[in-house]
């Protein structure tokens, strides 16, 4: 764990680049345990750049650098002694797009247990998992139906149950109801308060209504006139939304610029 026992995950330092791009700025920002924290800026502001610094998803990206620390379990997870597929399978991803595999709903949801060598009852796990996503009682009874047949919502939420399957103690989310029409948007907004219960949620939206609804804090990123991303403030979605303590939050958040 972190020193602070309330903090899930931590950004120190935290800089990245593609190639000579500055992309991101010397971020220092720290995620409370079973809190939703929603991550708003203008485009370009590196809020999606951020989020997958937790997960190592820019390992993938060849042109990128990272530069810092981000503190998991008092771990950093840049550390040459992190393996990033098993940290990955605790540090959750559920992307913009719904991105179901072309396989079976069972399937999709254990698609990370069968990977990872889970030992227990598979299908329990299937089940619990989408329970928890919201999904179980659409979906019981056509559980060897193929994922892509499910609704655009439906998707989301299985791939919300994938990521849940392994038992991750962090879900990251990028943008995850902006595909969808305004009741499965709600659907997702629902079941991202639940989850919160147990676990630590980071959510990017472009969607000031959705960030209010949704999160415990915010916060808010700007883009440098070099175009790099930097924080601006950080603190409770309440305190945010109705008192920020810097103007361009305000602006931002009334739609003055964007």
């Amino acid at each position: 764990m972190t020193n602070n026992e309330g903090i899930a995950l931590e950004a120190r330092s935290l800089s990245v680049w593609y190639g000579e791009f500055l992309a991101l700025r010397n971020i220092h920002l720290a995620f409370k345990r079973n809190k939703v924290t929603a991550l708003i800026g203008p485009s370009g502001c590196g809020k999606s750049t951020l989020l997958r610094c937790f997960n190592r998803m820019n390992d993938l990206i060849p042109s990128a650098k990272v530069e810092g620390q981000v503190i998991f379990e008092g771990r950093d997870l840049y550390s040459s002694k992190i393996d990033p597929t098993e940290m990955r399978s605790r540090i959750g991803m559920v992307f913009q797009k719904p991105n179901p595999f072309p396989k079976s709903i069972s399937a999709n949801v254990g698609f990370g247990l069968r990977i990872n060598g889970y030992t227990g009852d598979v299908k329990e796990a299937i089940e619990r998992s989408l329970r928890q996503a919201a999904l179980w009682n659409e979906v019981k009874d056509r559980l060897n139906d193929g994922a892509l047949t499910l609704s655009g919502g439906q998707q989301q939420r299985l791939c919300i149950a994938r990521a849940l399957a392994v038992e991750p103690e962090i879900i990251l989310m990028d943008e995850p109801a902006s595909a969808l029409d305004p009741m499965a948007t709600l659907a997702i907004e629902d079941l991202i308060r639940n989850l919160s219960e147990h676990y630590t949620i980071v959510i990017v939206t472009h969607n000031m209504q959705q960030a209010a609804r949704v999160s415990d804090e915010t916060a808010f990123l700007m883009v440098h006139e070099d175009r790099s991303g930097y924080l601006v403030e950080h603190g409770a979605t309440q305190r945010i939304f109705t008192n920020p303590e810097d103007e361009r939050t305000e602006a931002y958040i009334t739609g003055r610029f964007s």
